[in-house]
């Protein structure tokens, strides 16, 4: 009888273990994918492409035990030699090959140049051929970013106390209201795709106080936009016990904070090879949705022409004005009018035509909605009723409040369109793994 008791120690080294000062000079074995391969006569240089970047390997004829193989780009193959410091390599090391053995080999040639720095190519074909374009080392190292802006979303929140939830996909009903959801039979009755978790984050903060979730969601809007995705990946939060809604933005730039600091300290290597300076968050600066509207008419010579909304041009100057008076990379834009906000938004106690929300603009693009909800059962109900809307569908939703919630509030930011303006992308698809538009339903 076997018995299994954990990792097995694998002969085979990963590069943070090559990068250990203490090897060079030994010999030591590597699996990794032909990335490029430099024929020089009497010497090749073949670049390894492993998860954690890139090893140069130096083949010198003669001195290499082939095993009767000719090497080709994307094989997967294996690797013993001699470990070598050349400041000149990638991470400054290379191996001097003494043996390959090949582990596996492409049926055909990549569709793509993705040994080059840059592809080079069209994002349609980029997404057409997904998996191979997203091993191109530029390509792949957007979405090393994405991961640290996931981790540090997450280790954030749990330094403050607040529990991760997954929630369901398929519901009864929107939670967002309108006719953007994808509506689909559950068994022969009807349901659609959750537009978020809203109506579950808030069940929990009765249960946890405080709690969050990273998932997808799904929104049915027509929109074949660069900023648009029929689904996106939403990091969620809610917290019970506040005291305005300004705890919530507070919340959101210590992530933020932290964020950029974790990719500062472990993602250096991505931020160089993308050309990426992190934006400031020392400080972030807030400006109501009406007084912002002004700014932008005034400096810029803009009309106002929607009183209700942001237009993504207002969006754009607004980013481009704080940058421009207070070298500002975000912007906190509250008090959206209530007529263009859920109707579980609580409303100004000042002036009701507003609410207790905000987006957040980082470069002149929304990447975030939040604000402080309704927790009153009886305010809720009146809300419901003043929008015409029915309680069908939220019974138990509605049942939360009945029985007692603290005053809370929340947000969703979208991955994609952070990552995006993070990485100096201009079409969030560029950092979407497989994008969901009105065209595309594969890869």
């Amino acid at each position: 009888m076997e018995f299994l008791s954990g990792q097995t120690q694998k002969e085979t080294l990963e590069l943070q273990e090559l990068l250990d000062a203490s090897r060079i000079g030994t010999v030591v074995k590597v699996n990794g994918m032909v990335h490029i391969i430099r024929d020089m006569g009497e010497l090749s240089f073949v670049v390894l492409r492993k998860r954690g970047g890139l090893l140069q390997c130096i083949f010198e004829e003669n001195a290499v035990n082939r095993n009767d193989c000719v090497l080709h780009e994307e094989e997967a193959v294996e690797v013993t030699g001699v470990l070598e410091q050349d400041a000149r390599a990638p991470h400054g090391i290379e191996l001097r090959v003494q043996e390959v053995r090949v582990l596996a080999t492409p049926y055909d040639a990549p569709p793509l140049p993705i040994g080059k720095w840059k592809l080079g190519t069209s994002l349609e074909a980029k997404l057409n051929y997904r998996s191979t374009s997203l091993r191109n080392i530029r390509e792949r190292a957007k979405f090393r970013i994405q991961e640290g802006i996931v981790r540090g979303f997450r280790d954030f929140l749990y330094s403050q106390q607040f529990t991760e939830i997954h929630t369901p996909k398929i519901g009864s009903k929107g939670a967002e209201g309108g006719s953007n959801v994808f509506r689909l039979e559950y068994f022969h009755r009807p349901a659609v795709l959750a537009q978020s978790p809203q109506f579950y984050k808030q069940m929990m903060v009765g249960v946890y106080d405080r709690v969050f979730e990273t998932a997808p969601v799904f929104r049915a809007e027509k929109h074949n936009t660069k900023r648009h995705l029929n689904e996106y990946t939403s990091l969620d939060f809610e917290m019970g016990y506040i005291d305005s809604f300004e705890d919530i933005m507070q919340m959101e730039t210590g992530f933020l904070q932290y964020a950029m600091q974790l990719l500062a300290r472990e993602y250096a290597e991505e931020l160089q090879i993308l050309d990426i300076t992190l934006p400031k968050t020392d400080q972030i600066p807030m400006v109501r949705f009406d007084r912002a509207k002004e700014l932008v008419a005034e400096k810029y010579h803009r009309a106002i022409r929607n009183p209700y909304d942001l237009e993504p041009e207002e969006e754009t100057l607004i980013g481009q004005y704080f940058k421009e008076e207070y070298d500002a990379d975000f912007v906190f834009v509250t008090h959206y009018p209530s007529k263009k906000r859920p109707f579980y938004a609580m409303d100004d106690p000042a002036d009701p035509r507003f609410t207790l929300s905000f987006d957040l603009l980082f470069h002149g693009l929304e990447i975030t909605t939040g604000g402080q909800r309704i927790h009153d059962y009886r305010q809720l109900l009146a809300k419901l009723a003043a929008r015409g809307m029915t309680e069908e569908g939220m019974e138990q939703y509605l049942d939360t409040f009945k029985y007692g919630l603290p005053p809370h509030g929340g947000l969703g930011i979208g991955l994609e369109r952070l990552t995006m303006k993070l990485c100096g992308e201009e079409n969030v698809r560029e950092t979407t793994l497989f994008p969901r538009d009105l065209s595309r339903l594969d890869p």
